[in-house]
């Protein structure tokens, strides 16, 4: 496998078309009612704009994230790009992390220093090689005709035995959870554990399983009362992403609200999505999906999951041990799941419940995830 190191680099035009469009928005009107009731706040949405196109710097985020370690390797075919970054000391345990939607390899940066250099900041546990990799179709990495849940894992397990790595662990979230998860439901052996901060496959039930309990009922209806006001956005994504794709892919107002609106909804923000994130960090991570034309591809994982067979099937069961940081705290929440509920498809070792932050926890609450995750190794 060849791997080449990678830069990022935007094109002074691509910047100079941004800041084009951002300045020519045709905005719709405000919405009745209370701020955010019927989506994307458009005094919030002016406000960030007007900082994306006339004062965000682009060009001191791109050095802060090339100071990391960045490549490109060949994955069945498609380029993926990844940050490698080894333990600061000794040999560290071989660790890929994997991000969501509407995410970025972006939101896991900030475990780095935490993993590779756990004793510089008094956490007590192993040191880690991180490897972060975007998911095919998001930022630098390429989409093929057709991805899931067991495609991407199958490509992260010949990924980290390119860098070298018989044994290694894996975690994430959202997709990134799904993408773990299929890592040791279908290769094991190489596989230590896997770590998540959400539970994003459904286990079997129904009929040869063992009835709810009231909490996995409660957990049941909970989820479904979710579905009914924050699903939307799936329903069009898992069935028309190509035509959701046009406007966002044509409008920066367009993208960033489609995609704030989720980490608003989803974070531990009690409503205020600058309570945990920057205007530089969500800039920076919308730009690069701007930049990159990603998001049409990024939605596809939801169409692909859903219609090409990545699904858990009767009698499956991850054999190798499983640690969950439940972050729970979401504005609009579906809550975590009860640790029965995750025991009908996982060997759990580690359960943990956060007292703060939600869906986005690496970027929410970089240190408590960091701690959690370096416990769990250190148990298995």
């Amino acid at each position: 496998m060849q791997i080449t190191p990678f830069t990022i680099q935007v094109p002074d035009e691509v910047l100079s078309d941004l800041r084009a469009r951002i300045l020519n928005t045709r905005w719709p009107g405000q919405a009745p009612g209370a701020a955010w009731a019927q989506g994307t706040d458009l005094g919030y949405l002016k406000r960030l704009l007007g900082y994306w196109a006339d004062g965000f710097d682009w060009r001191a985020q791109e050095r802060r994230l090339n100071a990391f370690k960045h490549f490109r390797s060949e994955l069945g075919g498609i380029h993926i790009h990844f940050v490698h970054e080894r333990a600061r000391e000794g040999n560290g345990i071989p660790l890929i992390l994997t991000h969501g939607w509407p995410s970025s390899f972006l939101e896991l940066l900030p475990l780095v220093p935490l993993l590779t250099d756990p004793k510089a900041h008094g956490i007590d546990g192993p040191a880690f090689d991180l490897v972060i990799p975007s998911l095919p179709g998001y930022g630098f990495s390429e989409r093929p005709a057709q991805a899931n849940y067991r495609t991407v894992a199958r490509m992260w397990h010949e990924l980290m035995h390119g860098l070298g790595y018989e044994r290694y662990g894996a975690g994430g979230g959202d997709f990134g959870a799904g993408v773990a998860t299929y890592m040791a439901l279908e290769n094991p052996a190489p596989v230590i554990g896997i770590h998540l901060t959400t539970m994003e496959l459904w286990p079997p039930t129904g009929e040869g399983t063992r009835p709810l309990t009231e909490a996995e009922s409660n957990y049941v209806a909970q989820v479904r009362q979710w579905d009914e006001v924050e699903r939307g956005y799936s329903a069009i994504q898992s069935t028309r992403p190509q035509t959701l794709g046009y406007a966002l892919n044509d409008s920066p107002a367009g993208l960033a609200a489609w995609i704030l609106d989720k980490w608003r909804s989803w974070s531990d923000s009690g409503g205020d999505l600058e309570a945990h994130f920057s205007q530089d960090f969500l800039l920076t991570m919308l730009t690069l999906y701007w930049v990159t034309e990603t998001i049409t591809p990024s939605m596809r994982d939801y169409f692909d999951n859903r219609w090409s067979g990545a699904g858990i099937q009767p009698g499956d069961r991850v054999q190798v041990p499983a640690g969950f940081a439940n972050f729970d705290n979401n504005h609009v929440s579906e809550g975590s799941p009860p640790r029965e509920w995750a025991e009908r498809l996982y060997d759990v070792r580690r359960w943990t419940s956060m007292p703060s932050g939600g869906h986005f926890a690496a970027a929410e609450e970089p240190e408590r995830l960091a701690r959690d995750i370096a416990a769990f190794f250190a148990e298995i």
